[in-house]
């Protein structure tokens, strides 16, 4: 992996976000698929099984029969003739993926989703969706994690007959190119509030949980550094107890119903918080962005200010 390359990658977000609404525009992003199944597994590992988890509760929102299945889990849906497989890898690689597919073949219909058209994912598919996200020279998935996002969203679309997410993803491209040119505005004091050698922690809501697993996931790849993701709600009950033993350092990803709760704790225990895409009671500094109050756009923007962490600490570890 490559901290400067990954920093680069990172500016090249909205492009991609861009080429994947282009694709979806041209009628080149349909999903092979008639009607609605009667189930519908979206499987896989990492930032594909974050970014299956949000689109799994969305489309049981509509009305279908999805799960997002962790693509190691040795029990789950059987295979059936009326189960429909999205097998989620950016690289198409992913042994743990791999296995997850062999065990439903000959029986179920297998979709890979991949940014390798021409992996092994795609060979033992029936058929393949591909993200557009480019080529990730820093070795880490971030337009993917995102891309991935948006080819759900065209299937959720596609499947509760909505309309498409052209319109969503340009505007996340835009967000995303705002923060990106004003990062120096902001950044520094984000920085400041969440550097701190006990660690940082990410919440979210849990139809966003995957930007504070992605934003912590982030920080433990590259600059190799403690983190975690929670989900706001779930904090009181499983992550507020390290506030009163660490020097407490939080990215709250805004929105939950639950936020003061959280907040009540953090400040009684002098925690110090940043707050994501609008105001966290007590939070040292706010970061927002065009969008934030749409669901679908915060899932695919709000994660770049981890990324963007990550990768200040990360180029700087390396000079």
């Amino acid at each position: 992996m490559d901290p400067e390359a990954f920093r680069s990658d990172l500016d090249g977000i909205p492009g991609a976000l861009d080429d994947l609404a282009d694709a979806i525009a041209a009628g080149n992003m349909r999903w092979p698929i008639d009607g609605v199944p009667r189930r519908l597994v979206l499987t896989g590992m990492g930032s594909s099984y974050f970014a299956a988890d949000v689109c799994a509760r969305r489309l049981r929102a509509g009305g279908v029969d999805a799960v997002a299945e962790i693509a190691s889990a040795q029990i789950g849906w059987p295979p059936s003739s009326d189960t429909t497989v999205v097998a989620i890898s950016a690289t198409g690689a992913s042994v743990e993926t791999l296995d997850a597919i062999a065990a439903h073949h000959p029986t179920s219909r297998v979709i890979a989703l991949t940014n390798q058209p021409t992996s092994e994912l795609s060979a033992q598919a029936h058929a393949t969706i591909e993200m557009h996200a480019g080529h990730e020279r820093g070795g880490v998935a971030c337009r993917s994690f995102r891309n991935t996002i948006g080819a759900l969203l065209a299937l959720e679309a596609q499947l509760l007959q909505t309309p498409s997410p052209v319109v969503t993803l340009r505007r996340a491209a835009e967000a995303t190119a705002h923060l990106l040119a004003t990062v120096d505005s902001w950044l520094p004091e984000v920085l400041e509030a969440v550097d701190h050698p006990d660690g940082v922690w990410f919440l979210a809501p849990a139809e966003r949980l995957s930007s504070a697993l992605q934003g912590a996931l982030m920080v433990r790849e590259g600059p190799r550094r403690r983190a975690d993701g929670c989900e706001t709600g779930d904090w009181s009950h499983v992550d507020v107890y390290l506030t009163k033993t660490l020097d407490y350092r939080a990215v709250v990803y805004v929105g939950s119903r639950y936020d003061a709760a959280a907040a009540e704790w953090m400040n009684q225990r002098g925690s110090r918080s940043v707050a994501i895409g609008g105001p966290f009671p007590g939070a040292n500094c706010i970061v927002s962005y065009p969008g934030a109050d749409d669901t679908a756009v915060a899932v695919l923007v709000e994660p770049l200010i981890a990324e963007l962490i990550a990768a200040s600490w990360w180029v700087a570890f390396h000079r």
